[in-house]
C-alpha cells in the first residue's frame, strides 16, 4: 500500500507516556471534552426519564446525576484547556 505525502497511518488508539496523553483515531482526548459529553448525555436523560411514580429506592435518576456532576467535575479539572478541547487532529497538541 502506497503512503500519500503528508498523510500518516492513524492507530485506533495511541498512548504517549512521556506527555500522559491518549489519541483515538488521532484526535486527542481531553478531561473536558469527554466531560462534556458525558455531562450533556446524563442530563439528556434526566431530562427523558419519566418522573418517579412512587419509587421507594434509590434508581437510576440518582446515578445519573452523580455521571452528570462526575462529567462537570472533569471539564473543570480541564478548564485550562478548554480553547483545545474539540480542536481537529494533532494540531497544535503534539
Amino acid at each position: 500500500m502506497r503512503q500519500v505525502a503528508g498523510y500518516s497511518v492513524k492507530r485506533l488508539v495511541e498512548y504517549d507516556a512521556f506527555r500522559r496523553r491518549l489519541w483515538i483515531l488521532g484526535q486527542r482526548c481531553h478531561h473536558g471534552a469527554t466531560g462534556s459529553i458525558v455531562a450533556a448525555a446524563a442530563f439528556f436523560a434526566l431530562v427523558t426519564d419519566p418522573p418517579p411514580i412512587s419509587r421507594p429506592h434509590v434508581g437510576p435518576r440518582s446515578v445519573l446525576a452523580l455521571t452528570a456532576a462526575g462529567g462537570a467535575l472533569m471539564m473543570a479539572h480541564d478548564w485550562k484547556d478548554r480553547a483545545i478541547w474539540f480542536e481537529r487532529g494533532r494540531g497544535s497538541q503534539l
